[in-house]
Protein backbone atom coordinates (compact mmCIF):
# COMPACT_ATOMS: atom_id res chain seq x y z
CA UNK A 1 0.00 0.00 0.00
CA UNK A 2 1.54 3.38 -0.52
CA UNK A 3 1.16 6.32 1.33
CA UNK A 4 -1.44 7.72 -0.73
CA UNK A 5 -4.04 4.90 -0.06
CA UNK A 6 -2.92 4.72 3.40
CA UNK A 7 -4.04 8.79 4.46
CA UNK A 8 -7.70 7.55 2.15
CA UNK A 9 -7.72 4.84 4.21
CA UNK A 10 -7.05 6.70 7.68
CA UNK A 11 -9.30 9.66 6.40
CA UNK A 12 -11.74 7.31 5.86
CA UNK A 13 -11.72 5.62 9.35
CA UNK A 14 -11.41 9.10 10.72
CA UNK A 15 -14.78 10.03 9.08
CA UNK A 16 -16.32 6.60 10.25
CA UNK A 17 -15.23 7.23 13.58
CA UNK A 18 -16.85 10.80 13.56
CA UNK A 19 -20.10 9.73 11.82
CA UNK A 20 -19.93 7.17 14.96
CA UNK A 21 -19.16 9.47 17.68
CA UNK A 22 -21.70 12.24 16.31
CA UNK A 23 -24.33 9.08 16.14
CA UNK A 24 -23.48 8.48 19.89
CA UNK A 25 -23.65 12.07 20.82
CA UNK A 26 -26.84 12.82 19.09
CA UNK A 27 -28.56 9.72 20.84
CA UNK A 28 -26.80 11.01 23.98
CA UNK A 29 -28.05 14.76 23.02
CA UNK A 30 -31.42 13.32 22.65
CA UNK A 31 -32.25 11.39 25.81
CA UNK A 32 -30.65 14.70 27.85
CA UNK A 33 -33.69 16.59 25.89
CA UNK A 34 -35.90 13.58 26.47
CA UNK A 35 -34.70 13.74 30.27
CA UNK A 36 -35.20 17.41 30.25
CA UNK A 37 -38.68 17.04 29.52
CA UNK A 38 -39.49 14.64 31.91
CA UNK A 39 -37.96 17.09 34.51
CA UNK A 40 -39.28 19.79 33.29
CA UNK A 41 -42.81 18.07 33.32
CA UNK A 42 -42.26 16.70 36.74
CA UNK A 43 -41.39 20.53 37.69
CA UNK A 44 -44.52 21.86 36.15
CA UNK A 45 -46.90 18.93 38.21
CA UNK A 46 -44.76 20.08 41.32
CA UNK A 47 -45.43 24.10 40.99
CA UNK A 48 -48.74 23.18 40.53
CA UNK A 49 -49.21 20.76 43.49
CA UNK A 50 -47.79 23.34 45.68
CA UNK A 51 -50.24 25.92 44.01
CA UNK A 52 -53.45 24.07 44.72
CA UNK A 53 -51.85 23.34 48.45
CA UNK A 54 -51.72 26.97 49.01
CA UNK A 55 -54.80 28.03 47.49
CA UNK A 56 -57.01 25.03 49.73
CA UNK A 57 -54.33 26.64 52.96
CA UNK A 58 -55.84 30.51 52.55
CA UNK A 59 -59.28 28.78 52.33
CA UNK A 60 -59.18 26.41 54.89
CA UNK A 61 -57.69 29.62 56.97
CA UNK A 62 -60.77 32.01 55.88
CA UNK A 63 -63.03 29.44 56.74
CA UNK A 64 -61.77 29.26 60.11
CA UNK A 65 -61.85 33.26 60.73
CA UNK A 66 -64.97 33.23 59.74
CA UNK A 67 -65.89 30.70 62.23
CA UNK A 68 -64.09 32.08 64.72
CA UNK A 69 -65.95 35.77 64.04
CA UNK A 70 -68.93 34.18 63.95
CA UNK A 71 -68.63 32.13 67.26
CA UNK A 72 -67.64 35.11 69.02
CA UNK A 73 -70.54 36.78 66.70
CA UNK A 74 -73.12 34.48 68.52
CA UNK A 75 -71.01 32.94 71.65
CA UNK A 76 -74.07 33.95 73.50
CA UNK A 77 -77.12 32.35 71.83
CA UNK A 78 -77.46 29.68 74.05
CA UNK A 79 -77.60 32.13 77.27
CA UNK A 80 -79.82 34.09 75.41
CA UNK A 81 -82.15 31.21 74.33
CA UNK A 82 -82.29 30.08 77.41
CA UNK A 83 -83.16 33.38 79.48
CA UNK A 84 -86.00 34.52 77.25
CA UNK A 85 -88.94 32.64 78.82
CA UNK A 86 -87.79 34.45 81.80
CA UNK A 87 -88.35 37.60 80.56
CA UNK A 88 -91.64 36.31 79.16
CA UNK A 89 -92.60 35.45 82.30
CA UNK A 90 -91.89 38.74 83.67
CA UNK A 91 -93.93 40.43 80.93
CA UNK A 92 -97.01 38.00 82.19
CA UNK A 93 -96.27 39.07 86.07
CA UNK A 94 -96.11 42.62 84.99
CA UNK A 95 -99.15 42.43 83.07
CA UNK A 96 -101.36 41.92 86.48
CA UNK A 97 -103.12 44.62 88.39
CA UNK A 98 -102.75 45.19 91.83
CA UNK A 99 -104.33 47.49 94.39
CA UNK A 100 -102.33 47.08 97.34
CA UNK A 101 -99.27 49.51 98.00
CA UNK A 102 -97.35 46.82 99.08
CA UNK A 103 -98.03 44.98 95.85
CA UNK A 104 -97.55 47.85 93.80
CA UNK A 105 -94.09 48.42 95.41
CA UNK A 106 -93.15 44.62 94.60
CA UNK A 107 -94.06 45.41 90.40
CA UNK A 108 -92.03 48.36 90.53
CA UNK A 109 -89.37 45.79 91.72
CA UNK A 110 -90.10 43.09 89.56
CA UNK A 111 -90.53 46.07 86.42
CA UNK A 112 -86.53 47.50 87.48
CA UNK A 113 -85.70 43.58 87.06
CA UNK A 114 -87.14 43.26 83.87
CA UNK A 115 -85.46 46.66 82.53
CA UNK A 116 -82.46 45.68 83.82
CA UNK A 117 -82.60 41.97 82.20
CA UNK A 118 -83.69 44.02 79.12
CA UNK A 119 -80.65 46.45 79.19
CA UNK A 120 -78.73 43.23 79.27
CA UNK A 121 -80.02 41.99 76.44
CA UNK A 122 -79.60 44.93 74.62
CA UNK A 123 -76.10 45.28 74.93
CA UNK A 124 -74.94 41.43 73.43
CA UNK A 125 -77.20 42.77 70.20
CA UNK A 126 -80.34 41.11 71.03
CA UNK A 127 -83.47 42.63 69.51
CA UNK A 128 -87.30 42.52 69.69
CA UNK A 129 -88.46 41.36 66.21
CA UNK A 130 -91.37 44.02 65.44
CA UNK A 131 -94.75 42.02 64.15
CA UNK A 132 -97.64 43.75 65.15
CA UNK A 133 -99.36 45.33 62.21
CA UNK A 134 -96.30 44.13 59.88
CA UNK A 135 -96.58 41.61 57.16
CA UNK A 136 -96.37 38.05 57.42
CA UNK A 137 -92.36 37.16 57.38
CA UNK A 138 -92.33 33.12 57.35
CA UNK A 139 -88.32 34.33 58.29
CA UNK A 140 -89.39 36.05 61.29
CA UNK A 141 -92.59 35.07 61.98
CA UNK A 142 -94.54 31.96 63.46
CA UNK A 143 -97.96 31.47 62.23
CA UNK A 144 -100.74 30.15 65.22
CA UNK A 145 -103.63 31.66 64.10
CA UNK A 146 -105.16 32.71 60.71
CA UNK A 147 -108.11 35.19 61.95
CA UNK A 148 -110.38 37.63 59.33
CA UNK A 149 -110.69 40.84 61.15
CA UNK A 150 -111.84 43.69 59.14
CA UNK A 151 -109.46 46.73 58.95
CA UNK A 152 -106.15 44.69 58.37
CA UNK A 153 -105.33 43.91 55.09
CA UNK A 154 -104.29 40.12 53.62
CA UNK A 155 -101.21 38.59 55.61
CA UNK A 156 -100.99 41.30 57.95
CA UNK A 157 -100.39 40.29 61.50
CA UNK A 158 -103.11 40.82 63.70
CA UNK A 159 -101.78 40.05 67.03
CA UNK A 160 -98.89 38.95 68.58
CA UNK A 161 -98.88 36.13 70.83
CA UNK A 162 -95.26 35.59 71.90
CA UNK A 163 -92.54 38.13 71.22
CA UNK A 164 -89.76 37.23 68.51
CA UNK A 165 -86.21 37.83 69.55
CA UNK A 166 -83.17 38.12 67.17
CA UNK A 167 -79.16 38.32 68.03
CA UNK A 168 -77.41 40.72 65.83
CA UNK A 169 -78.98 39.12 62.21
CA UNK A 170 -79.66 35.81 63.51
CA UNK A 171 -83.48 34.85 64.54
CA UNK A 172 -83.52 33.34 68.07
CA UNK A 173 -86.94 32.96 68.03
CA UNK A 174 -89.33 34.08 65.58
CA UNK A 175 -93.10 36.17 67.22
CA UNK A 176 -95.69 33.77 66.89
CA UNK A 177 -98.66 35.77 65.79
CA UNK A 178 -102.46 35.84 64.76
CA UNK A 179 -102.26 36.25 61.29
CA UNK A 180 -105.33 37.98 59.25
CA UNK A 181 -106.20 35.96 55.95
Amino acid sequence: MNQDEQQETTNEQEDTNETQQEVETNGQDQEIHQQIETLEQEKQDIQNKLLRTQADFDNFRRRTQKEKENDLKYKSQELVSEILPALDNFERALQTEVDDEGAQSFVDGVKMVYNQLHQALDKVGVEEIQAKNEQFDPNLHQAVMQVQEEGYESNQIVEVLQKGYRLKDRVIRPAMVKVNE
